[in-house]
């Protein structure tokens, strides 16, 4: 049975955006399963599947609806042990519990700092509205002001923060070791997120975070390249 996927899209629906369902598109992956990829923008979200606060990503898979990437995850698991874990051992999920709150926490603001104006260009009128009022009453200002990261000062500062994720990942392949799990899809998903929006550059080539993105982007039968980056 293919399980239906929700996900974020602005004025092109081949465009998915939101880190969080990146995430369960490659969880998804990981696992084997197929799914139907069901867009729906800003405004429609909160209606999905009949519900009356969603937010994406959401799966259907069969009588089932889950909501959130994490909780999602945790249900493919336990829904098809047979299949490839995305948490491994015990303790697996409690370590990427932390990685999402490590990512949240420190890439995520930064993304927003210089790419909001690019999410904001991708949508359609009616949702520009929508997500520029929200925004504008989460952060207390305009979005113009909003978008204050990218001098090569803040850039710097960011990459500084990045140091825990570079040490390992030159020891390393993958943030779970050899191969990857749900704990590199978690960070995957930001900087996709970022990669689908916005040209404006986050890493250099050569940085042990850029080669393991490159490699994320091939997992999976090139599962992250099928959506082009962002053009210049």
């Amino acid at each position: 049975m293919t399980i239906a996927l929700y996900d974020l899209v602005g004025r092109d629906a081949s465009r998915p955006f939101s880190p969080h369902c990146w995430k369960v598109r490659m969880a998804l992956a990981h696992k084997g399963l197929e799914a139907e990829v069901l867009p729906v923008r800003f405004t429609q979200v909160r209606n999905v599947e009949n519900g009356t606060d969603r937010t994406v990503p959401v799966i259907r898979d069969g009588e089932t609806v889950v909501q959130d990437s994490f909780a999602i995850a945790e249900y493919l698991d336990e829904r098809y042990p047979e299949r490839p874990a995305l948490f491994g051992e015990p303790g697996g999920r409690g370590l990427a519990r932390f990685v999402e709150s490590w990512s949240q926490r420190t890439i995520h603001p930064y993304i927003v700092s210089v790419a909001i104006l690019d999410i904001h260009a991708l949508l359609d009128e009616e949702n520009q509205r929508f997500f520029r009022e929200s925004r504008e009453s989460r952060f207390g200002r305009p979005i113009e002001t909003v978008q204050d990261g990218r001098s090569p000062e803040a850039l710097a500062a960011f990459s500084k923060t990045l140091e825990p994720l570079r040490a390992t990942l030159a020891r390393q392949p993958f943030l779970a070791g050899d191969a990857p799990m749900f704990a590199d899809y978690i960070v995957f998903g930001a900087f996709q997120w970022h990669r689908v929006v916005s040209d404006f550059a986050l890493l250099d080539t050569g940085d042990p975070i850029h080669e393991w993105f490159e490699r994320c982007l091939d997992l999976h039968d090139g599962l992250g390249r099928s959506v082009r980056a962002a053009a210049g």
